[in-house]
């Protein structure tokens, strides 16, 4: 599939349009600015060839206060210009920045199966920052261009059109290369985009594996891997300078020859008689003026091809599915009640590798349903698929009776809790780790929830108890500790639907023991999917799944699995002699 590119067209309707007021008020500015800009070489010539001949101080007077004037406006305009247009560009930029954040937290999980956290980063926050030139100072430096080459162009004809005419070839010619160049540089400018994220993606790996990587020795490994990285944005980064720079030194050479061409014909048009010497300071003055903007065209078009190049990206971004299907997902839980049924589910990660084959069950209200097997059998697939991160490829999961398909995931996850085996917690205290789930808690609640999870256990030997600060991912704790202010944030957010990964694999002996007290707490009257590989920790189940190759192979309670001996009791029993 061929990639979108955003045009021009595309980015003034998306961009630059809803901003019109602004802008239109932008472009006046610019009109008045570009229009001073042409008073001191229109003076200059009244000067030499009115002013100083004729030694008339009157004028000279009129021509020194009339320029100052116009150097005047121009600094207003200026900074206006800066006020308006670069500061709006940068609150657009904000915005659209908060807007591909929003669309990337709408995604489904698989996305981000495949997508590296610090990819994303570059991409939120980088791919957006081009759009300053489209609203800032490209399309200032753009528009007023424009405007500066038509006026000239003209004052330029009024002067010699054969000398004008004679320029335009040279400006012709940078012109061909000009767009040539731009075609080259686009695609490098949208590669630089995606190693750029790439790199950073990497290196935002590192970082958070630094105990792994100098577990290993592996920093020389490390260090190879983001030297490939940066060598390969340096050989994208030497193309477009390349690039650039030919057409600089074009622009340079094919300006300079229609200067020198001006030089020889103005002095022989002068020494003839049919130029005067202040006419022909006016038209190099304005040729000036004219050969600037095109002069600058390199440097703004790089600028634009870089912000549509990133606009590419994040357009790209912006127009993948999200997982909350508004039109499809239309029913609207107000409450619910816990009872869950899988229909002859399946389920593949990828095509023609089916990973679920027609999995059925139901589950009652309130009822622990354990998902027991050897790893890659498809136990976490189900878990994923109750707690709505994951879709079936056929088949119907129904929660009360509603099709979860169509089921609007708001109203569904606000009834679902989590305890993942590594449970993510996030830079803070232990306080705004527990609340993150229901934020606007009680102290009460709070401290209900910490004592049912014992993880006063531990708090009360630190300092500064439930404030203290737990460092990136908890890095400060144990894995015990990190695990029971997981079910601490679960008991608080007091779900009816409960997806328990191996909560207490990162437990030891005593510590299991009071958390395994909690989660009893904790099921009890919630419909509760559990994951587990200590066998000891679901005795108490009301159904037990034993999946394997994706497959129910046994259903039934601990007693009627273990008096049946089949592949449950031989889980057990190898459990229990180890």
């Amino acid at each position: 599939m061929p990639e979108k590119k955003v045009s021009i067209l595309t980015a003034f309707k998306t961009i630059i349009w809803p901003k019109r007021k602004l802008v239109f008020l932008g472009l006046i500015l610019i009109a008045i600015s570009k229009a001073a800009s042409f008073v001191a070489p229109i003076a200059s010539k009244h000067l030499i060839d009115d002013v100083i001949v004729n030694k008339d101080l009157d004028m000279l007077k009129y021509l020194v206060a009339g320029v100052m004037l116009a150097i005047l406006v121009q600094a207003v305009t200026s900074f206006l210009l800066t006020k308006i247009l670069s500061v709006q560009a940068q609150y657009l930029i904000s915005e659209l920045r908060a807007q591909v954040q929003k669309k990337v937290l709408a995604l489904p999980v698989r996305f981000f199966d495949n997508a590296k956290s610090g990819a994303l980063v570059s991409r939120i926050m980088s791919d957006v920052e081009g759009v300053r030139n489209l609203i800032g100072t490209g399309l200032v430096q753009l528009v007023g261009g424009i405007i500066t080459a038509v006026v000239s162009l003209t004052l330029l004809m009024d002067i010699s059109v054969f000398m004008t005419l004679f320029t335009f070839i040279p400006l012709t010619i940078f012109a061909i290369i000009a767009l040539k160049a731009f075609k080259i540089i686009r695609p490098i400018f949208r590669n630089r985009g995606k190693i750029n994220a790439e790199v950073k993606g990497r290196l935002t790996e590192t970082l958070g594996g630094i105990r792994v990587i100098k577990g290993f020795n592996a920093e020389k490994q490390e260090e190879e891997v983001f030297e490939v990285g940066v060598e390969r944005l340096y050989e994208n980064v030497k193309k477009s300078l390349t690039t650039t720079a030919f057409m600089t030194s074009s622009s340079t050479f094919l300006l300079g020859v229609a200067t020198t061409s001006v030089m020889g014909f103005g002095g022989y048009k002068i020494i003839q008689g049919t130029l005067t010497v202040g006419e022909f300071v006016e038209f190099t003055v304005l040729l000036g003026l004219m050969i600037a903007p095109i002069v600058q065209m390199s440097s703004v078009g790089s600028q634009l091809t870089e912000a549509l190049a990133g606009l590419d990206r994040t357009e790209e971004l912006m127009n993948l599915e999200e997982e909350s299907d508004e039109e499809n997902r239309n029913i609207i839980l107000n409450d619910v009640i816990g009872k869950m049924s899988f229909s002859d589910v399946c389920f593949s990660y990828e095509e023609d590798k089916q990973v679920l084959h027609n999995i059925s069950f139901d589950v009652e209200p309130g009822q622990v349903i354990a998902l027991v097997g050897s790893s890659g059998s498809g136990k976490s697939t189900i878990a994923g698929l109750a707690a709505s991160f994951l879709n079936p490829d056929s088949g119907t999961i129904t929660i009360d009776g509603h099709d979860l398909s169509k089921v609007n995931l708001n109203s569904f996850r606000q009834h679902l809790g989590v305890v993942l085996q590594d449970d993510f917690l996030f830079e803070g205290t232990i306080r705004e780790n527990i609340l993150f789930p229901r934020p606007d808690a009680s102290e009460e609640k709070l401290l209900e929830a910490v004592k049912a999870a014992y993880v006063d256990e531990f708090t009360d030997r630190f300092e500064k108890g439930l404030d203290t600060l737990i460092g990136e991912r908890g890095v400060k704790l144990s894995g015990g500790q990190r695990q029971r202010i997981a079910i601490a944030r679960a008991i608080l957010a007091d779900p009816k639907i409960l997806v328990l990964d191996e909560a207490t694999s990162s437990l030891d002996t005593e510590s299991e023991a009071l958390i395994q007290k909690s989660l009893g707490e904790l099921t009890k009257g919630r419909t509760t999917f559990v994951i587990a590989h200590r066998l000891s920790t679901i005795r108490k189940a009301d159904q037990i799944l034993v999946i394997e190759n994706g497959h129910i192979l046994e259903q039934g309670t601990h007693e009627t699995l273990i008096a049946s001996e089949g592949r449950y009791f031989n889980l057990f029993t190898y459990q229990a002699r180890i």
